[in-house]
């Protein structure tokens, strides 16, 4: 109770200092439609590109029409599973799960009652788009179909998604399982960001070894062809991290592809697109992106929360560890904009973990790109060594005084003495007060004589009279 309430006091604390420190310094106003990067055209029907830290959308396109996603629907599959399941449990696949395979669709021939790990069964349904592995891995996961088909569409609403609606986990055609490139880029968001789903996402080739159907190795290939020369190498693309591919008569081509480069991670999603613009569209949007586009990182461009400890005060630093409070986190700009045309707003923090006491988040025109925390670090030693450098010059000593130095530490003291000051406020208002002694009407009054104040008790009503004002 008193941690929480020190850091909320704190965080309030801080939102008045900074609220204060914006007033005095100059500001630019920025419209981010002025000047946000839009040159390119895309054939697709529908497009997004979106920062997979920050979930800045760089460039959309009919982000929330509403289309049939085919098979990039398993990337939802998948998600739940490795976020349910561990990789080598073994999953049976049912006479339901085989039947997926029937008719044509995309598959690798499994039998009924063959079993396989879960981590092969994802590999199974990412790289091939095997649906039986995808039923399989949704019986599995789920203890049914319908309870894993819940599972998808509450996951995707915490997600963010809003517009989606699915009923399998495979992406077979259902006038009913819906989705748009907006949801899509959220869902891709999460897979990218989960270390274990990038990882299959990523991987060209994989072999299933034997099992008890199969007495030879099984041997997968990724069929997306800006990461794997498996169909051809003309869309290959520098930095791709994987994605998904889909196809179905009434969805046409969908695709979700993951690229990085120079440090920023970018998602793209095209759906409804004719061949072979789902990869003509991505190419260009990734191109077009990566080239007007740059993430910046907030500590080290935001001057009020610049970590001074490294940068200014020079070998003290090595001495000791300074209490300071710290931002961290990105922002994604136009690589024609700056840092200062940005506008940030500062909140408490809901959790407080690793030192968070405040949640950032900034704006550039009416756009959010990007945003971090506030973390404070206290200081772990109980003497500061203060001994700056000293030169001998002749006889004589000369020491260095760090000015930058003797700001901070004053700070660090001044929200210290303020946040002392209103937690023995706060607590005095929780106080219980003392019951006064009822007086007693019958027993007689009795007159005590009065003398007059003297000089100095005067004085002292004066001065409290003084500090009520």
């Amino acid at each position: 109770m008193k941690k929480s309430i020190i850091k909320r006091v704190l965080s309030s604390i801080l939102s008045g200092m900074l609220i204060l420190l914006s007033g005095v310094l100059p500001g630019l106003t920025v419209s981010a439609a002025d000047h946000w990067p839009s040159g390119i055209e895309v054939g697709s029907n529908s497009a997004i590109v979106m920062e997979a830290d920050t979930g800045t959308v760089l460039f959309e396109k009919n982000a929330d029409e509403i289309h049939y996603p085919a098979s990039i629907t398993k990337l939802l599959t998948g998600l739940i599973a490795v976020e349910n399941s561990q990789p080598d449990e073994i999953v049976t696949f049912s006479k339901e799960a085989v039947a997926e395979s029937y008719g044509g669709t995309s598959s690798i021939a499994r039998d009924v009652g063959e079993k396989m790990t879960m981590e092969q069964c994802l590999y199974g349904m990412m790289l091939e788009s095997a649906n039986e592995c995808a039923y399989a891995i949704g019986e599995h996961v789920g203890g049914d179909m319908d309870h894993f088909i819940t599972m998808m569409n509450t996951r995707a609403a915490q997600l963010g998604c809003t517009n989606t609606h699915f009923t399998n986990p495979n992406g077979l055609p259902d006038e009913e399982h819906v989705t748009t490139a907006r949801d899509m880029a959220l869902i891709g968001r999460a897979v990218i960001n989960n270390e274990q789903m990038a990882r299959i996402v990523g991987t060209k080739t994989y072999v299933i070894p034997p099992t008890n159907k199969h007495e030879d190795e099984t041997f997968l290939n990724n069929h997306h062809c800006m990461l794997n020369f498996y169909h051809t190498s003309r869309y290959l693309y520098d930095g791709c991290l994987g994605g998904k591919t889909g196809y179905t008569v009434a969805a046409n081509n969908t695709l979700v592809t993951f690229a990085k480069r120079n440090g920023m991670t970018l998602i793209c999603c095209v759906m409804q697109a004719d061949r072979p613009y789902h990869y003509v569209d991505t190419v260009n949007l990734f191109d077009y992106c990566f080239d007007n586009f740059q993430t910046l990182d907030i500590s080290e461009n935001e001057a009020l929360f610049t970590n001074q400890k490294d940068k200014s005060i020079g070998s003290l630093a090595k001495n000791m560890n300074m209490s300071t409070v710290k931002a961290t986190g990105t922002v994604v700009l136009p690589k024609t904009a700056d840092f200062s045309d940005t506008e940030y707003e500062i909140s408490p923090a809901d959790e407080a973990d690793g030192g968070i006491i405040a949640d950032l988040t900034y704006t550039y025109g009416d756009r959010k790109v990007g945003g971090g925390y506030l973390i404070y670090e206290p200081n772990e030693l109980t003497v500061y060594p203060f001994h700056s450098e000293a030169e001998a010059v002749g006889t004589e000593k000369v020491f260095r005084v760090d000015i930058k130095l003797i700001l901070i530490i004053a700070g660090v003291a001044l929200l210290i003495i303020i946040l002392v000051t209103l937690i023995v406020k706060k607590t005095a208002d929780f106080a219980v007060e003392r019951p006064r002694r009822k007086r007693d009407d019958s027993r007689p009054l009795i007159e005590q004589p009065t003398a007059p104040p003297t000089k100095r008790k005067t004085r002292t009503i004066y001065r409290r009279r003084r500090k009520r004002r």
